[in-house]
């Protein structure tokens, strides 16, 4: 029988006894699909609670070691970040021989685009409190010496269906703790929100001002500002770092915003402005000077159609 034991069953990745998780929830219907796990709706049997429960197994095609360092590794992000604004927080952690779960608040609201659609208009100034929401969450991150290195809008989910509920990060599968100074090599990331820096292994926490700053782009003009037919055309137009404002609706939208999308996306990342700088950017600031052109629901719309490029935010392996 032993033999049959696989390495990762052999001791608790997060260092206490098993346990099973259907002991403190019930599940249920699956919420959605990720590279590093399942995400399920779960109910706690003792307050009857709902909440999203997170699913890793211990057995993927990668390394054990690896595989162990990662779930590890997302857990500890979750617990630093624990009771910010715009970041999911974390319920409990759960491990038995096969999968680590992760129970976290349950957003449900929907995504990003999906609330943007839903509200029938969108404007530079209805964009600005959604980017200040974003922006914020990554200060967080920033500050407490997380790279999140995966922002898009999928990861952003509503926390209710409520017209001014709060928008956060709800995955951390990718982040990780970064030394300051310290160049990263890995490529991570999804699609057309890739940094140039991350193209060329050589990168910091900038990149997610930058994958914020393809965000606000959509946002304001309903497409991304990098992208082709293929992943090595949109990766080469990531790498030139060519930014139509010219095209329809450029015109119509304030110097302002183009102004902080411009510094967002500096293809130098010393140079680029940093989420405290944003924060403060006269756009962004409440009552600040985002226009209130009500045509950005159309272009939405128009984004939502262009389904081939969805097949673009894959993970990079």
């Amino acid at each position: 029988m032993g033999c049959c034991v696989s390495k990762s069953q052999r001791y608790p990745i997060l260092g206490k006894p098993y346990e099973d998780v259907m002991s403190h929830y019930s599940f249920g219907r699956m919420l959605g699909r990720g590279r590093f796990g399942v995400t399920y709706l779960c109910t706690e049997n003792s307050t009857n609670m709902p909440y999203a429960c997170k699913s890793m197994a211990k057995k993927p095609k990668m390394k054990y070691a690896e595989n162990d360092m990662m779930i590890r590794r997302e857990i500890q992000i979750r617990r630093l970040l624990s009771g910010q604004p715009n970041i999911v927080e974390l319920k409990s952690a759960h491990e038995d021989e096969t999968a680590v779960h992760v129970v976290m608040e349950l957003c449900e609201g929907g995504d990003l685009f999906d609330r943007i659609i839903a509200k029938g208009y969108y404007s530079e100034r209805d964009a600005a409190p959604v980017l200040r929401a974003i922006v914020n969450a990554v200060n967080v991150c920033h500050s407490m010496g997380v790279m999140h290195r995966d922002l898009k809008p999928e990861n952003f989910s509503f926390i209710s269906r409520d017209d001014n509920a709060l928008l956060k990060v709800t995955d951390f599968g990718s982040a990780l703790l970064f030394e300051e100074g310290k160049l990263y090599r890995d490529i991570v990331g999804s699609g057309f929100y890739i940094a140039p820096e991350v193209l060329r292994r050589r990168y910091g926490k900038e990149i997610d001002i930058w994958s914020a700053g393809v965000i606000l782009y959509i946002l304001l003009s309903g497409v991304p500002p990098f992208w082709a037919e293929t992943k090595k055309g949109t990766y080469d137009a990531i790498l030139q770092g060519e930014i139509d404002f010219e095209t329809d609706p450029w015109p119509s939208i304030s110097s302002t915003a183009k102004g902080l999308v411009r510094r967002m996306l500096t293809k130098d990342p010393k140079r680029r402005i940093t989420a405290a700088q944003i924060l403060e950017h006269p756009w962004l600031i409440e009552g600040g000077e985002a226009s209130d052109d009500t045509s950005v629901i159309l272009r939405m719309k128009q984004f939502r159609r262009m389904s081939k490029l969805k097949k673009l935010t894959v993970k990079v392996i």
